[in-house]
């Protein structure tokens, strides 16, 4: 998958500064980046009606299981302040590039569609790059720091690409709390992210 999205980041650079691309089509990007994002989002909530055991996982924990990706955001979007600051970046650029939680198709095409294509590219590498680290990273904190800690790594991951990392991290003790991690950080993407760009 990663050759994939690389590959496709690649092929759409040269094709774009190649220029030979006929005008026709450039003219018509911003309503297919539209109609992805619409794409995304629909697919997204069939993934999120889909997941069961983190409605169930909600319904037995109660409020308290909103905790952690309430955690999860808040500290996502302040960490990519501070590290917007340190770059000295606009923090509600920077804020944006974390609020996509690791779903780095959506946050490439959302912030491209309302901000720009630099940023929507800065927040597609970003979030990719977040869930390679978390892929990479779950089953040492699992060791070391316990489940919660590999859990929140993931982010919006934990509903489906990270999912399994977590189940054999944590012989599947953490796996309904990643579900519903997961899925509330999912459903949580599309509104935080608009909001912090344009607060």
């Amino acid at each position: 998958m990663t050759v994939l999205v690389v590959g496709s980041i690649v092929a759409g650079i040269a094709a774009g500064a190649s220029g030979l691309l006929p005008p026709a089509y450039v003219g018509r990007v911003e309503a297919v980046i539209e109609g992805a994002l619409l794409l995304v989002l629909l697919l997204a909530g069939v993934g999120v009606g889909r997941k069961r055991e983190a409605w169930e996982a909600l319904r037995r924990l109660g409020w308290r299981a909103l905790l952690l990706p309430a955690g999860v955001a808040l500290f996502s979007v302040a960490g990519a302040m501070v590290a917007g600051a340190v770059l000295r970046m606009p923090l509600r650029e920077a804020g944006a590039v974390g609020a996509g939680l690791g779903w780095y198709s959506l946050t490439g095409i959302l912030l491209t569609r309302i901000h720009s294509a630099e940023l929507g590219a800065l927040g597609f590498l970003a979030n990719v790059a977040r869930e390679l680290i978390a892929i990479a990273s779950i089953p040492v904190l699992a060791r070391r720091l316990g489940g919660l800690a590999a859990v929140s790594t993931g982010g919006a991951t934990t509903m489906d690409v990270t999912l399994p990392v977590v189940a054999r991290a944590t012989r599947g003790e953490m796996t309904a709390v990643a579900l519903l991690q997961g899925t509330c950080l999912t459903l949580l993407v599309p509104l935080l992210l608009p909001l912090i760009l344009h607060w």
